[in-house]
């Protein structure tokens, strides 16, 4: 059993990590020494704190601590390097301090911005993402996307490998490089918040670590650059769809459909908060695909019952969705919110055409099978919803296309 030391040292490693090993890169320039450099720390704070007590800055006496680690590390293999290098080296680390923590939210940018750099693979830069930034361990990353250890470690080891070796800058990008980069981040952090909002692993639907984790990155990327409409559109997105986290299971684990949560134990300080940073957004006249869906998302949460949602408005959102990022899944959206306001024989007409496109994905023929469920096509309803039982591995979604067909 962990005692209340050790599970200050698992928070603080969480929150705290990633700051150190943003500042100790910049100083020594290597992802691997930074790494180990503050994991040392931290066991060394797991050995003393609970004899000596925690410190009244822990985050800084991690800092100073991992700075000393390095600097010990650097002394022992420095057999190789010249003497100006090594010296160089010092004077880097003696400018990371406990009283100098100001510059640490540009490292922390800058650390993000290289850990999704566009030549390193998306797997890759997920990885590197929750393990240098968000602190997670790689047998945390492994269990949340379904991978072997042994996979993820070495997708840690060919992103930091490939940031060596083709001189990654550590750095965040130029402005005219800045909205593409950008882009890319903000992928990484809603494919995070996607994998714990619908999880693909047997721990049920909902994986509230990993939200709350792509939640803390963005919020993070949201303060250090204030004026990117399409993060705070993002950030918004999150806690919109997150304020339904404790009603989109049962008791017992199942599904719960959006029209049927007990919309009073939605968190509402977080629709709140959600809608405020979407308004943040949309003053900033920069129209983005974050903060339409954040807009359909406030639209949802912001309907006292279900009978109130604005299913036109949602249907002609998802339409300027699709004309700003076209994808077969957002026209799948659009379909349902066109079934929802037209009829379901409306919406079928708009998910017919997306089956080539579809065929493997479960949601497109789940959705189908509703359709044609309240179509009274029995037969060709259940064949639908079989096709998405083939298709998905995940218990509570099994159970609830299993109730539907039997109920057929």
């Amino acid at each position: 059993m962990t005692g209340p030391t050790d599970e200050i040292v698992d928070r603080l490693f969480r929150r705290e990590s990633g700051r150190a090993i943003a500042a100790l890169i910049r100083a020594v320039g290597s992802f691997d020494l930074a790494e180990e450099a503050v994991q040392e720390s931290f066991a060394i704070a797991l050995d003393r704190w609970p004899r000596d007590g925690v410190p009244d800055n822990p985050g800084a006496w991690i800092v100073t601590t991992a700075r000393n680690r390095a600097i010990d590390r650097i002394r022992r293999d420095r057999v190789g390097h010249t003497k100006a290098e090594a010296a160089a080296r010092f004077a880097a680390l003696d400018g990371v301090n406990e009283h100098d923590l100001s510059g640490f939210p540009d490292d922390r940018l800058r650390l993000i911005f290289t850990c999704c750099h566009p030549a390193i693979p998306l797997g890759s830069r997920v990885a590197l993402t929750l393990r240098t930034v968000g602190g997670l361990s790689t047998k945390e990353i492994a269990r949340a996307f379904l991978v072997p250890e042994t996979t993820v470690a070495q997708r840690l080891v060919r992103a930091k490998r490939k940031i060596r070796d083709a001189g990654i800058p550590y750095r965040v990008p130029p402005q005219e490089l800045l909205g593409e980069r950008l882009e890319g981040v903000l992928a990484v952090l809603y494919l995070v918040f996607n994998e714990g909002y619908s999880a693909t692993s047997d721990r049920g639907v909902v994986r509230t670590d990993l939200c709350d984790e792509a939640i803390w990155l963005t919020r993070m990327v949201d303060r250090l650059l204030p004026d990117q409409a399409e993060v705070a559109g993002l950030l918004a997105l999150m806690l919109l769809h997150h304020s339904r986290r404790n009603t989109r299971t049962g008791g017992d684990g199942t599904l719960v459909l959006l029209e049927d949560q007990d919309r009073a134990r939605w968190d509402h300080e977080m629709i709140d908060e959600g809608v405020a940073v979407l308004d943040r957004a949309i003053a900033m006249r920069s129209p983005g695909a974050y903060q339409l869906q954040a807009a359909i998302a406030a639209l949802h949460a912001q309907a006292p019952r279900p009978e109130h949602t604005d299913w036109p408005q949602i249907a002609s959102l998802y339409g300027a969705l699709a004309e700003l990022d076209p994808s077969p899944v957002v026209e799948l959206n659009r379909a349902v919110a066109v079934a929802m306001a037209d009829g379901p024989r409306a919406g079928l007409a708009l998910v017919e055409p997306l089956e080539a496109a579809l065929d493997h994905y479960h949601l497109f023929h789940a959705t189908r099978g509703d359709l044609l469920r309240r179509l009274e096509r029995a037969d060709d309803a259940a064949a639908a919803y079989r096709r998405a039982l083939e298709l998905t591995e995940n218990p509570a979604e099994r159970t609830f296309l299993q109730g539907r067909l039997d109920a057929l």
